[in-house]
């Protein structure tokens, strides 16, 4: 569970950035790509462990927000599984050229 809740919000941080505050930004990055512990966040900012903790959660919640109204990462993920879905059909010497036709029509579409 904290694997998947790092990788979204990897995800998240990756589509929403540029809509973060530069400490927000800041933060996010020690604690999620660079893997700093609170107290080591705090420390280098010479704030306490809560205010980075307050802070980060606060940039989680505004992320999931962007997300719920943006969809970027939702969209993303749809798109990923229809190129899987095309890809197997390109290998299924089976599948036939309408499938493979509609399946480049629904990525289209998803955009």
């Amino acid at each position: 569970m904290l694997l998947e809740k790092t990788t979204r919000m990897n995800f998240l941080f990756d589509f929403y950035q540029a809509l973060l505050t530069d400490k927000q930004r800041s933060y996010m990055e020690l604690y999620y790509l660079d893997d700093h512990s609170l107290g080591e966040i705090a420390e280098s900012y010479n704030i306490s462990r809560q205010a980075v903790y307050d802070n980060i959660r606060r940039t989680e919640a505004m992320l999931e927000e962007y997300e719920d109204k943006l969809k970027l990462f939702e969209k993303f993920q749809q798109r990923q599984a229809m190129l899987k879905q095309l890809t197997e059909a390109l290998q299924d010497d089976a599948s036939t050229l309408e499938t493979r036709l509609a399946l480049v029509e629904q990525l289209k579409e998803s955009d």
